[in-house]
């Protein structure tokens, strides 16, 4: 389609070609007839094809997957890669490039007939996100003729949650499994000695301890042996570790967002995004000691994750933490998550509301040993007014009420970014994780 510069020329043209004839100008008329001659020429020679382009995430030339295809991404910067096509008479290519959150760019590049062009932007959030959606026109003949092409993307990408490595954490009351990494508290198959117990009928022979035998049954008189003794030890066990990852809200750490009407910075972590991060990282340690890890989300109703070990288990839950997102107005459960038996149950809110600390006091008063994870970030309330700044002090209170109640109630409460709002201590994840290992606040 012709461009504004073309309407102008042919136009202005036009013009002076009727002025030049009905005037007997020839002078105008020669001045006309090259601007009238261009644009006719520049019409009828325009590239018959459009520009064709595919967005595909990468930012490597032929990487990532098909276009249109969600990508995988690593955290911090997230890239992908603009293949365009044009046809022979395509002079320029111009290109608006807009993601949610971010400044708008604008380029203008040389047509080629095959170039990549790579994009990038830095992000701290995780999970879905709809990047790099690309408006373009090409023009040829110096601008004259614009051709307004479809939109690419935006592309999905998979941003991966990241772990951070853990080094102590505390285990379930009660190890129900039958081999495992641990030591229970019943006697059974293990390493670890119990006792020296009479045999028994169900003793395996291979027990049979044959110098306490001799030393305590041999009859000096006549030479033979009486009761048998083994050496019992206590059974090897894995444990059972149910992440519930409250996905209801997603509140960014400045305050003032939190209404709904400004969007959280892409730069800044959300209270979901620590979640993600925190329950992978949890995910990892128990995988990577050989106990089974389930998950479940506290606001959507699906299936969830049943537990089970291994790496290739590992990468599921780490899937299914990526795609946790809020989604439209949370409905009030009317039964809590279902736990397996003796399961450890690690909780991630940010316990704004009461839901999810009644959910987590009635898995302790089950018999289930529960961690509640804090994923409130670092807030920022410098720019909050009076009023808001009154709302947010009533919401840290109840806040504060809530995580005493849970600590009352024998629940360990562990803050992932240390203290937001003056609620919590000094220490890191790491060390209240620790901390909260040493603690036995019941028998295995």
């Amino acid at each position: 389609m012709p461009g504004t510069s073309a309407v102008l020329t042919g136009g202005l043209g036009m013009v002076l070609l009727v002025l030049g004839v009905t005037t007997s100008r020839p002078d105008l008329a020669a001045l006309a007839l090259p601007m009238v001659l261009g644009t006719a020429w520049a019409w009828f020679s325009q590239p018959r094809q459009d520009v064709q382009a595919q967005l595909r995430p990468g930012l490597s030339p032929g990487a990532g997957t098909a276009p249109g295809a969600p990508g995988t991404a690593e955290p911090g910067t997230v890239g992908a890669t603009l293949t365009l096509r044009t046809p022979p008479g395509t002079s320029v290519v111009r290109m608006r490039v807009a993601t949610n959150g971010y400044r708008t760019t604008e380029a203008v590049v040389v047509a080629e007939p095959d170039r990549s062009i790579g994009m990038s932007l830095e992000t701290a959030r995780t999970g879905v996100l709809e990047c790099f959606r690309v408006d373009y026109i090409a023009t040829s003949h110096d601008e004259l003729l614009a051709s307004h092409c479809p939109p690419a993307g935006p592309v999905p990408m998979m941003v991966r949650p990241p772990a951070r490595p853990l080094r102590r954490m505390p285990l379930p009351f009660r190890l129900q499994g039958l081999v495992g990494p641990h030591t229970s508290r019943r006697v059974g198959e293990g390493m670890e000695l119990h006792d020296i117990h009479e045999f028994t009928p169900g003793d395996r022979l291979r027990r049979i301890d044959w110098r306490t035998t001799v030393r305590r049954s041999l009859d000096p008189r006549t030479q033979k042996l009486g009761a048998l003794y083994v050496r019992r030890t206590l059974a090897s066990a894995d444990a059972t570790v149910m992440l519930v990852v409250d996905s209801r809200d997603d509140v960014g750490p400045d305050v003032d967002t939190w209404s709904g009407g400004t969007p959280a910075r892409m730069t800044h972590a959300t209270s979901v995004d620590l979640a993600r991060e925190a329950a992978t990282s949890v995910a990892q340690f128990y995988l990577k000691g050989g106990d089974r890890v389930g998950l479940d989300d506290l606001g959507r109703r699906r299936r969830p994750v049943a537990p089970a070990a291994g790496g290739k288990h590992l990468e599921r839950i780490t899937q299914r933490l990526a795609r946790i997102a809020p989604e439209g107005s949370p409905q009030p459960r009317q039964r809590s998550p279902r736990l397996p038996s003796g399961a450890l149950a690690v909780i991630f809110s940010t316990f704004l509301d009461d839901e999810a600390s009644a959910v987590a006091t009635l898995w302790r008063s089950q018999g289930h040993r529960v961690i509640a994870v804090d994923v409130l970030p670092a807030l920022n309330t410098a720019r909050l007014d009076p009023y808001a700044a009154t709302s947010f002090q009533l919401i840290r209170l109840e806040r504060g009420l809530r995580l005493a109640e849970l600590r009352r109630q024998g629940i360990d409460v562990v803050h992932w970014v240390g203290d937001p709002d003056g609620h919590g201590t000094a220490m890191n994840p790491e060390e209240a994780l620790m901390v909260a290992s040493t603690v036995q606040r019941g028998g295995r």
